[in-house]
C-alpha cells in the first residue's frame, strides 16, 4: 500500500517542509513539486533519474532537462503541461488515463520521453491509441500510393511502364480529367444496360421471331451488345494492368464484373452452338435464366459509388447486429406461429393448416407486412397476432441505432482520411519547396547544410532510401 500521497500538484511557494528529496519542475510554464520517495516507485523514469542525479554534475542534470536553475533549484522542461497532468498520475495510481483534448499520438511522444512505458495506460486509452495508430497508417499507405504513382519506378520497363498508366487511367479516377471522363462513362454504361434489361421485358417493346415466341427488340439488343462490349474491354485491360492477377481475380468486385458480363457470351454461344447438342426449348430456357444473371450488373455501380461502399461496410462491420436481430425474429416466427396455429385451430374455417405453412404469416405479421393472404379468425388469434407484429416491430428497431452508427463513422472516417491525406502531400510539396529554397541558398553562402528547425511530431516526407514517410507517421 503507497498510504495517502502528498498534494500532488503543490504550491511550489508553500511554506510544507520536508525532510526527504523534493525536485521543483516547470512543464511549459507551470511550476510544480514533486517528491523523490514518490517518484522512486517507478527507478526508470526520466523523473526518478532526475530525482536522484544531484550528484551527478550538471552534465547528468542537462541531459535529463532543458534546462536548469541552480539559484532556484528548478528543472524546465518545454513540454505540454496539460499531458504531463496525465503522466504524473502513474505515480500516485499505477495507470493512466489521457484526458479529453489530448492528442492521442502526441500523448505517446510524451510517454516516450518521461520514460514510460504504455502498458500503464487504461484499457480505453489503449484502444484510442491503437485507433490513431491504424487511421495514421492508412493516411500513410494512402500518401505512399500517390507518391509512386507519381514518381514511379525507374528500374521498369516499357511495358511495366505502360501497365501502370493503364492501371491508373481506370482505376482512378482522381488522377486526371480524362479518367474522370471514363469513369463516367463507365457509370452511365451500368445505369443504361439495367434500364435496357427492365424495358426489354415490357411486351409492347418486344417482337416475334419465327418461331412466334417473344425476344427483345433488336434496338434494345444492340445497345446491350454496345454496353457489354464496353465492360468486356474495361475487364480486360484491367486483368492486363494489374499488379496481382490472381488477387484481382479473386477479388468480389471483379467477380461480380465476370458475372455481368458472361451470361452475354453463353446466351450467344448457346444460341448458335445449342441447337446442335440439345432442343430449342432447353436452349430458350438456359437463355432465359442467364438472362436473370445480368442483374448483377448493378452491383457494378458499388465502384463508382463511395456511398453504397459505405453502406457495404456499415453492414459488414454490423453482422453482430444483423445476427441478433435475424435470432430475435426467428425465435418470434417459431412462437408466435406455434401459438397461432393452436389458436385457431377450433374454427372450422381455419387457413393454419399446419405450424410451417403459419411461419409464412408470423414473418409477414412480424415485418409488418400483412399480405392478407392468410390469417387470424379467432379472437385469441387476433391477440396473438397483435402482440406478434408489436414484438416484431421491436424486434427490427433494436439493431438499426448500431448499424447507423457503424454508417456515419466509417463515413467521417473516410472524410478525414481524404482531407488528411490530401494535406499530407500539400505539406510535401511545401516542404519539398522549402528545402529546396533554402539549398540554394546554403550553397551561396557556402554551408553544406542547414537543419530544419522541426517540431517533435515531424519526420521529413521524403528521405535519402525513397521511402516516403509523412508528418503523421512520426507519431506512431
Amino acid at each position: 500500500m503507497w498510504g495517502m500521497p502528498r498534494m500532488r500538484y503543490a504550491d511550489c511557494n508553500g511554506s510544507q517542509a520536508s525532510e526527504e528529496t523534493k525536485i521543483m519542475v516547470n512543464i511549459g510554464g507551470v511550476r510544480q513539486v514533486l517528491y523523490g520517495d514518490i517518484l522512486n516507485r517507478y527507478p526508470e523514469t526520466r523523473l526518478a533519474e532526475l530525482a536522484n542525479c544531484s550528484s551527478g554534475g550538471y552534465d547528468a542534470i542537462f541531459s535529463l532537462c532543458d534546462d536548469y536553475d541552480p539559484a532556484r533549484k528548478e528543472f524546465y522542461f518545454d513540454r505540454d503541461p496539460g499531458a504531463f497532468k496525465c503522466i504524473i498520475d502513474v505515480y500516485y495510481f499505477g495507470e493512466i488515463h489521457v484526458k479529453r483534448g489530448v492528442c492521442p499520438i502526441c500523448f505517446q511522444k510524451e510517454l516516450e520521453f518521461w520514460k514510460i512505458d504504455p502498458s500503464f495506460l487504461d484499457d480505453c486509452c489503449k484502444s484510442n491509441l491503437n485507433e490513431k495508430k491504424e487511421e495514421l497508417q492508412e493516411i500513410a499507405n494512402r500518401v505512399q500510393l500517390i507518391l509512386d504513382d507519381l514518381e514511379g519506378d525507374p528500374s521498369d520497363d516499357r511495358w511495366q511502364k505502360c501497365q501502370k498508366i493503364i492501371w491508373k487511367f481506370l482505376e482512378k479516377p482522381e488522377s486526371s480529367l480524362p479518367a474522370r471522363v471514363v469513369a463516367i462513362m463507365s457509370f452511365l454504361f451500368i445505369l443504361i444496360s439495367s434500364v435496357v434489361m427492365c424495358v426489354g421485358t415490357i411486351p409492347e417493346l418486344q417482337v416475334e421471331d419465327a418461331e412466334g415466341n417473344h425476344v427483345e427488340h433488336p434496338t434494345l439488343e444492340a445497345i446491350e451488345t454496345v454496353c457489354i462490349g464496353w465492360f468486356t474491354i474495361e475487364y480486360i485491360l484491367r486483368l492486363i494492368s494489374s499488379p496481382n492477377k490472381v488477387h484481382f481475380a479473386l477479388s468480389f468486385m471483379n467477380i461480380i464484373d465476370v458475372l455481368a458480363i458472361m451470361p452475354f457470351y453463353v446466351s450467344l454461344s448457346l444460341t448458335y452452338l445449342g441447337n446442335k447438342m440439345m432442343e430449342l426449348s432447353n436452349v430458350q430456357q438456359a437463355i432465359q435464366a442467364l438472362r436473370i444473371m445480368r442483374i448483377a450488373r448493378i452491383f457494378k455501380l458499388a465502384r463508382h459509388s463511395s456511398g453504397l461502399q459505405t453502406l457495404t461496410y456499415a453492414l459488414k462491420m454490423s453482422f453482430k447486429e444483423l445476427g441478433l436481430l435475424l435470432m430475435y425474429l426467428a425465435m418470434g416466427i417459431f412462437v408466435f406461429s406455434a401459438v397461432g396455429y393452436t389458436m385457431e385451430q377450433s374454427h372450422p374455417e381455419t387457413l393454419f393448416k399446419s405450424i410451417p405453412q403459419s411461419f409464412w404469416w408470423a414473418i409477414i405479421t412480424m415485418t409488418t407486412v400483412g399480405y392478407g393472404d392468410i390469417y387470424p379468425k379467432t379472437t385469441l388469434g387476433k391477440c396473438n397476432a397483435a402482440i406478434s407484429f408489436l414484438c416484431g416491430v421491436i424486434a427490427i428497431a433494436l439493431p438499426i441505432h448500431p448499424i447507423i452508427n457503424n454508417f456515419v463513422k466509417y463515413y467521417d472516417k473516410q472524410r478525414v482520411l481524404e482531407t488528411a491525406t490530401k494535406h499530407e502531400l500539400d505539406l510535401m510539396e511545401l516542404h519539398s519547396t522549402e528545402g529546396k529554397g533554402r539549398n540554394e541558398g546554403n550553397a551561396a553562402a557556402g554551408l553544406n547544410g542547414m537543419s530544419m528547425s522541426q517540431s517533435d511530431s515531424y519526420i521529413p516526407l521524403l528521405s535519402d532510401a525513397k521511402q516516403h514517410r509523412t508528418r503523421l507517421q512520426s507519431c506512431k
